[in-house]
């Protein structure tokens, strides 16, 4: 039987800003809307999600006068996404055998 799939993580642009924070200690909202190509509005709403599951830290500030948004990859949220990924090859794996 193949593993459940977190429906959090299932979704695209969440995708792609975990495996981004993934592979770096911290990142701001202007790099991952860059990485991502998405709307500032779209990305705002998914990394809230993020953030409300704990998957994510948020923090709001600024530099000079400018705001800025940095994220940080939370353990739950690594947890999260190296079982996402495990799950996820086994999908792969299973036309396989």
């Amino acid at each position: 039987m193949l593993p459940k799939l977190d429906p959090l993580l299932h979704s695209e642009l969440r995708l792609a800003v975990m495996s981004l924070l993934a592979g770096v200690e911290e990142a701001d909202f202007t790099y991952l809307k860059e990485q991502t190509g998405a709307t500032s509005g779209n990305l705002s709403v998914q990394i809230d999600k993020l953030a409300e599951a704990g998957y994510i830290a948020v923090e709001k500030g600024f530099r000079g006068k400018m705001p800025r948004t940095v994220c940080r990859i939370t353990p739950q949220g690594s947890e999260a996404f190296c079982a996402y990924v495990k799950a996820l090859k086994k999908y792969l794996s299973a036309g396989k055998n």
